[in-house]
């Protein structure tokens, strides 16, 4: 398994995306994730392998961390991972932020005054190069963490940024929640559920070397210091598991620490609706 890249470029591209369509329709936004709930946490952080999916005209599918803290009305998050849109279809890494529930504060990427960039050598919403395919596998290192005040965001060895903590108010302190998974949105195209894979195409439950996966799920305590997930504190998130699901697994000694697979092709004779 090898570690994928962010491309460096010097122009920055943009994605296109509004708010209003982040927040019209959310039954139409599906899952296959898995959350810890419950404390008080400091900081999220895992390796992700980078796919390619099949995107329908007008979809994205993404893999991501969600940091959040506050009621779904009004919640405030900081999220990083890698997306695929049908503007273009390349895997590009992202980031995101909210501080109202996706009404009108927050945007991806530098789409509007937020995160402070301090490492000029990447582009947010550039290329991940190589990504993965059926015999070799990449993925990236992704953790964001709290540090005096401010939500700080590091990809590899390389830390791009801060969101100031000023800019929210449940998540001023602390993230109450903390998410780890896939997102395709579904306009079901003709009345049908949407053909948009999630992560490499395959179901959670294929397992390793055919389903996406996260790896070495860690948490950071208000020490500071990250401690692994353990897996029973794991819940599940499959808004509809016939078409994309999850499943949880724990191995300390083949290195992935607790991890899960998840994903799925979309539109089958096993998900028709």
């Amino acid at each position: 398994m090898g570690s994928a890249a962010i491309k460096v470029l010097h122009t920055y591209e943009e994605f296109g995306d509004s708010l209003a369509s982040r927040k019209d329709e959310r039954g139409k936004y599906l899952f296959a994730a898995v959350k810890l709930e419950g404390g008080e946490y400091y900081g999220a952080r895992a390796s992700l392998n980078v796919w390619s999916p099949f995107v329908s005209y007008g979809e994205f599918s993404l893999a991501q961390i969600w940091v959040a803290a506050g009621p779904s009305a009004e919640i405030n998050t900081v999220e990083a991972g890698w997306r695929v849109t049908s503007r273009d279809n390349k895997t590009r890494f992202f980031i995101y932020w909210t501080s109202d529930g996706y009404q009108n504060e927050g945007c991806f990427n530098l789409d509007c005054p937020g995160f402070v960039q301090v490492n000029q050598k990447f582009v947010l919403g550039s290329p991940i190069e190589p990504v993965s395919n059926a015999t070799l596998q990449f993925d990236i290192g992704i953790a964001i963490y709290k540090e005096n005040g401010n939500w700080w965001l590091q990809v590899q060895d390389q830390v791009l940024g801060y969101w100031p903590g000023s800019i929210f108010n449940y998540l001023a302190r602390s993230a109450s929640k903390i998410s780890w998974g896939g997102e395709v949105y579904n306009s079901e195209p003709n009345g049908s559920h949407t053909r948009t894979q999630m992560g490499s195409g395959h179901y959670g439950n294929e397992g390793g070397g055919k389903a996406s996966f996260f790896r070495n799920i860690e948490y950071t305590d208000n020490s500071g210091k990250f401690r692994d997930v353990e897996p029973q504190s794991l819940s599940t998130i499959a808004t509809r598991p016939s078409c994309y699901n999850v499943k949880v697994e724990n191995n300390n000694n083949g290195g992935f620490g607790t991890h899960f697979y998840y994903g799925g092709p979309g539109y089958s004779t096993q998900c028709a609706k």
